[in-house]
């Protein structure tokens, strides 16, 4: 039999015992609890969920991966884990995560109590609940004892989260020298940041020529986050001005990080669960400053939603859509910033272009690409890659030819003979070894490489049983695919080609990624980006999930001059 093994551990620890804390020990136990019952593992079946919430089910990486291998034939007979709350700690999505595997075909076996989970009997579902229950009753007791301790340090003015630009975390000990609990000092050098962020907001600043002056002057900043560059950033600048603790006020559960059902999604909480305490001695900015700064602020934010018609000002967030080919699909090739439109006047109307972001945001000295490239030379560079590198007609041929050769299985009845051959030799090699070792050999060797050829056969007996379970395509709906994907894509290029304002979805599908726009010389750019035919493959239902691997995603690198 083959098992799998599934593994989680979640990011609360309190009241977890030590077995389930480490993914790791989990793997280790469970490969010993299988082959005491003579079952073979396979590592591609080894499904992991490390610092991950047993309320978590969509957000879940190796769960998903374990659900979507049921489909269409699960290729292994047992699954191993630990104990139950392993799959899950939400009552509801625990047993139908459970019916799912049993109605698969695949036994369930947890290894601390050598036990199998059945769903034979209305009995056999009453104690799933049960279980089930239990389990996240553990759950939410970890949340309310997390609750309670962090209510605890904010009442006390304790630190309940991470750093805070402007102070310094210290380590506040008991008379055995263990911490106990962490304080706030005020930190003069990044305090002085702050103050002038302060003062410069009374004076008329905006947030980004805050953020540039800042720069400009190699200020310390809060540590960067995500892989950016350690600077200031406007958003940065503005989570300054409205932090209360820079008045001395500390608020504690303004937010919470999830829903009653245990997903993450934070949301605001109500003004009646908040804790807020007056903290004198961690004021950096006083009274009358502080209320200086917000007055502006206020002043400033009714002008803009005075010239908006009442309409926050701003523009839509990251992933809404876009009227601009390339938006949030550019990147700046010296920073590595998103680049963003700009626009000047240009005769009697208005020329547009892509600008570096952190340039124009941030400021030189965090980016020093000033070169604004023009909007309708970049956008004509990368459909003119994607028509002739992408979605050219032999490429696409192809590719179409390839992915229904999978799914037809043509090369099916190959592959089943290669394996037949191979385990036809691992047996006969294993009947050698087991004769060597009962005419008395070396016992340690032969023992060890009998468990070596024996695991290759699960090996390629669970590859076996994979492909005599695929559901392959007729050869009727492979004509008709192969005409859709065609018809597809020659209506893709004719968007790209004559119908260039609303090819912004279709260009999305056909990057790996995004592209990358670098200044090679004055007035002489580069556009660098790789396409894909995923995009297009994604439009047609694949049994296996098959994308093509080949020569469908090729690299395009032009180079235009512009005046």
């Amino acid at each position: 039999m083959i098992a799998a093994i599934y593994a989680r551990k979640s990011t609360d620890q309190s009241g977890v015992v030590e077995d389930q804390k480490s993914v790791a020990r989990q793997i280790e136990r469970a490969h010993e609890y299988a082959a005491r019952k003579g079952w073979a593992v396979d590592d591609a079946f080894t499904f992991v969920d490390d610092g991950i919430s047993g309320a978590e089910f969509t957000n879940r990486p190796g769960f998903l991966r374990l659900m979507n291998a049921l489909k269409p034939r699960p290729a292994f007979n047992v699954l191993v884990m630990s104990e139950e709350s392993r799959l899950g700690r939400e009552a509801i999505e625990t047993a139908y995560a459970l019916k799912q595997l049993v109605t698969a075909g695949v036994r369930v076996f947890f290894y601390l109590e050598d036990r199998e989970r059945t769903l034979d009997s209305p009995t056999d579902k009453v104690m799933l609940s049960l279980t089930a229950f239990a389990d996240e009753l553990e759950r939410e007791k970890a949340r309310q004892r997390t609750y309670d301790a962090m209510s605890r340090k904010a009442k006390a003015g304790h630190v309940t989260g991470g750093r805070l630009f402007g102070y310094d975390n210290i380590d506040v000990c008991d008379v055995t020298g263990h911490r106990s609990h962490v304080t706030r000092q005020i930190n003069e050098t990044e305090a002085a940041i702050v103050h002038r962020i302060f003062a410069l907001s009374i004076e008329g600043y905006g947030l980004k020529a805050i953020a540039k002056a800042l720069n400009a002057e190699g200020a310390v900043s809060p540590r960067a986050q995500g892989g950016r560059s350690q600077s200031w950033s406007p958003s940065s600048i503005r989570e300054v001005l409205y932090r209360d603790t820079y008045r001395g006020v500390i608020t504690w559960n303004r937010t919470r990080k999830r829903n009653q059902w245990g997903i993450k999604k934070q949301a605001d909480r109500p003004a009646c669960e908040r804790i807020t305490i007056s903290a004198p001695t961690m004021q950096i900015v006083d009274d009358a400053m502080w209320t200086a700064a917000h007055a502006r602020l206020a002043a400033v934010r009714g002008v803009y939603m005075k010239a908006t018609g009442g309409r926050p000002f701003g523009r839509p967030p990251l992933g809404d859509p876009s009227k601009y080919l390339l938006t949030n699909l550019a990147l700046c090739g010296c920073c590595g910033r998103t680049m963003w439109v700009r626009s000047r006047a240009h005769g009697n109307g208005r020329k547009f272009f892509y600008g570096c972001s952190a340039y124009h945001q941030r400021g030189r000295t965090v980016c020093s690409n000033r070169a604004d490239v023009p909007m309708i030379d970049a956008d004509g560079i990368v459909i003119e890659a994607l028509l002739d590198d992408v979605l050219d007609q032999s490429m696409l041929t192809d590719a179409v030819d390839e992915a229904l050769g999978l799914l037809t299985g043509s090369d099916t009845a190959g592959r089943l003979a290669t394996i037949e051959a191979k385990l036809e030799t691992l047996d006969e090699q294993c009947a050698r070894l087991v004769s060597a070792i009962a005419t008395g050999g070396q016992l340690e060797g032969l023992v060890e490489g009998l468990r070596a050829r024996e695991a290759n056969r699960g090996a390629l007996e669970a590859e076996r049983q994979a492909l005599r379970s695929e559901r392959l395509l007729k050869a009727s709906d492979a004509a008709r695919t192969r005409s859709e994907l065609v018809a597809l894509a020659q209506s893709w290029r004719g968007v790209l080609a004559h119908d260039a304002p609303n090819a912004r979805p279709i260009v999305s599908s056909l990057l790996k990624g995004r592209v990358t726009i670098t200044p090679s010389a004055k007035n002489e750019w580069t556009i660098s980006g790789e396409g894909t035919l995923e995009g297009l493959f994604e439009r047609t239902i694949y049994l296996q999930g098959w994308r093509p691997q080949r020569d469908s995603n090729p690299c395009f690198s032009l180079e235009r001059a512009t005046s």
